[in-house]
Parts: C-alpha cells; structure tokens; sequence
C-alpha cells in the first residue's frame, strides 16, 4: 500500500514515498539498523534502546505476541526516496483496543463511541507492552534527523487519514519526536515515570550516602530483611539465560501477570527468541530460596539506561520486590557505568528507594475535529495535575538538601 508524504507537497516534488510494512520481515537488517539507535555499535549521539533492536521488534510478532490475533496489526512506516532506499520508519500498528499501551485513552473511545463515533481501529506507535521513552521516528543516520522526522509526523498524519481510522498516538516519545510532532498539530500529553540517575557513584554505599540519614538506615534494613529467608540474588545475562531458567522467569511471570493484569501479554516463545538473539541485552535478577528460584525480574540494557519491565514470584518475602526489581537494578547500573534506571510505569514507592519523578511524553492526532477539541482540553488540565504531582514528588525525595540537582522530567 503507498501513501504519499505530505511534506509541504506530494512524492513527485520531494522524491519522498512512505510505504506501509505488514511485518518487522519487511525491513532487511541492513536497513533497520542504518537507522539512528537501534545498534549499540551504531548509536554514536544517539543512544542505543534495545527495545527498537530488530531483534525485540521481530520477536514480538514471530512469537505471536504482537500480531493481528491479539489486536496489534503491524502496519509499519517505511519512509523511501524514489528508488526504494529507507530514509526512515516509524513502528506502528493498527489496534483493535487500548490495552498493553500504558497511555490509557479508553475514556475517549468511550466518549467518541457514544457520540456515534468509531474510535477503533486507531494507529498506535510505540513498542507494544513496553512503557519506555525513545525515538519514534527513526531516521537513517546520515540524513538532516530533524527535517525527516518533520517528513515521518506529517506522513503518519496522512496515512491516518488516507486509512480512514479515527487517531494515531505516538507514546512515550522523546524529546526530539515530540517537537517534530507538535510542529505537526499533534496534542501533546504528559504522565509520569520514577527513574534513578546514576552520578558516577563508585557502589551502592555512594549512592546511600547522599540520602538523608533516615533513608539510609531504613534502605539498609530494607535490604537485609529482603534476604532474611536464606534468599540469595543471581544475575543471568547472555549465555547464563538457559531455557531452564526462562522456564522458571515465566512461571513467575504468569502468576503474578495473571493476577494484576488478567492476561499477560507476552508468551513462553517471546522469552526463547530474545534470549537467543539479544542475550547480552538482557539481564534476569532472579532470587534463590532452598535451592531454587522463587522471584525474578527481566530488565533490557541500553547504551546508558537499564530498563526493568516485567517481574513475578511465586512466594512472596517482605520487600523482596524492591531487592530484585529496584536494589539491584541499581547496583549493576552503577557496576555498568549505566547513567539511568527506567524502573517501569508508575509506582511513587521507588520514589523512597532514590527514584526521582519523571515527566513523559506522548503525542496525539485526531482526525475527528469536535474529538480533538474535546481531548485537547482535558488534555490541558491533565497536564497540570501532572506537573502538580511531579512538584509535589520532587519537594519529597529522600536525598540530602544538595543532593537533588536532577530536575522533575530530565
């Protein structure tokens, strides 16, 4: 299917097509990773996110997680020049429902649907089931970044109209596709994060001493209560992530993905297929009781960010949680040199374990004008409530006076 880019005109002016891509197999490697970030090896300036690897984004779909069976129909941007070659992309789907977003706007379908309205199908561009901030409109790295992705927002705001479906939400953009976006007459909106920034501290009691003294005694209690129970911590990475231990990870995924969410989203497959291709970006912190493991919790390594997502157990201890999802995340971040933890959505309890409140951002088209009238106002008093909340947290870190010099949503 061929859509035009409406970048100031049509493809015969600016030698520019965007073509749609009915799967991740339509990209060869060499063109996805000539794109900006989605390498270690070729993210000079630009940080390396692994959930825009090849790699991630193929697993989904092979393994059936992301496909139109379970509403993520792969409908992915391919900006061209006039003989094929990829200038850029942007991951996107066509969703059948809001779920496994993390940006929640069933309100709005709500609304629209009672107005007669048909808010489904909608594009959705983000990596599915993965709250994390990083590009969105990926440029081929040799190109004029911000002019593409001037072309990419345009050209994602025709195709939705070229394809009749109500929106196109870009979530958990960065900095530079928002202003590409908002250039475009995309609505902006905001929500928040906790994330831990690593100031070249030498170990964790560097990092401890920069909290103010009641802090520090109760995060060292916290630590040793959580291993009480003879529990001891492993970490797996590359060739440590044998089937074996994915079988236990997925157990625990399942059970407690099953009791906070109804259905987990990702399967036993996606877990295989990422261990084997991007091993050495992953990193499992599993904890040990009597001889096997009973807690777990998957995070993805970046150029300079550990990313936790998922985590399950199958048999709860005081603060073990925070041990293996938020304690040790830090440790190998400050090991690895990492600058940041991204600890997941939400969860103002990491903010007492020296999180600090994040601003993120994510970018909205709708094409109905009395719709986008109405989500632009809401949009503008979610946004304050957001930086009220974001004020509130930041007055309330646990670090010494002196010590807080990250500003709410750096």
């Amino acid at each position: 299917m061929m859509q035009r880019s409406t970048n100031g005109g049509d493809s015969s002016r600016t030698g520019h097509t965007i073509r749609i891509a009915g799967s991740m197999g339509d990209f060869s490697r060499s063109e996805w990773e000539s794109l900006a970030g989605t390498t270690l090896e070729c993210a000079a300036g630009s940080g390396y996110n692994p959930f825009l690897s090849l790699d991630f984004l193929r697993s989904l779909e092979e393994s059936g997680c992301a496909t139109p069976r379970t509403g993520w129909q792969a409908s992915h941007l391919r900006l061209e020049d006039e003989n094929g070659n990829l200038l850029g992309a942007v991951p996107a789907y066509l969703k059948s429902h809001s779920q496994g977003e993390y940006v929640f706007d069933q309100g709005w379908a709500d609304a629209f649907e009672r107005a007669g309205g048909d808010y489904y199908p909608k594009l959705q561009v983000s990596v599915p089931f993965t709250p994390a901030t990083g590009p969105r409109l990926l440029v081929r790295r040799d190109l004029d970044a911000d002019a593409t992705r001037a072309i990419l927002a345009a050209g994602l705001r025709a195709v939705t109209d070229k394809l009749g479906v109500s929106s196109a939400h870009v979530t958990f953009a960065n900095d530079e596709d928002m202003q590409a976006l908002l250039g475009t007459g995309y609505l902006r909106r905001t929500d928040q994060q906790f994330h831990f920034f690593n100031d070249n501290y030498l170990n964790y009691d560097d990092f401890l001493a920069t909290l103010a003294s009641r802090k520090r005694k109760a995060l060292k209690k916290e630590r040793r209560e959580a291993l009480a129970a003879g529990v001891s911590i492993d970490r797996l990475t590359g060739s440590d992530l044998t089937e074996k231990a994915w079988d236990d990870f997925f157990t625990f995924y399942m059970d407690t993905g099953g009791r906070k969410w109804g259905r987990p989203y990702l399967n036993r497959r996606f877990f295989s297929l990422i261990g084997e291709r991007m091993g050495k970006d992953v990193l499992l912190v599993m904890a040990k009781r009597a001889g096997r493991y009973v807690a777990g919790a998957i995070n993805f390594i970046g150029s300079d960010t550990l990313y936790g997502r998922n985590w399950g157990c199958i048999e709860d201890h005081p603060f073990l949680h925070f041990e293996v999802c938020y304690h040790q995340a830090i440790d190998f971040a400050i090991e690895r040199k990492l600058r940041v933890v991204e600890a997941g959505a939400q969860g103002e309890h990491k903010l007492a374990r020296g999180y600090r409140p994040v601003t993120t951002q994510s970018a909205h088209y709708i094409a109905h004008p009395g719709l986008r009238n109405a989500v632009d106002d809401y949009l503008q008093r979610e946004r304050q409530e957001v930086a009220r909340t974001t004020e509130y947290f930041e007055e309330h870190v646990p670090f010494r006076k002196g010590d807080t010099d990250h500003p709410a949503g750096s």
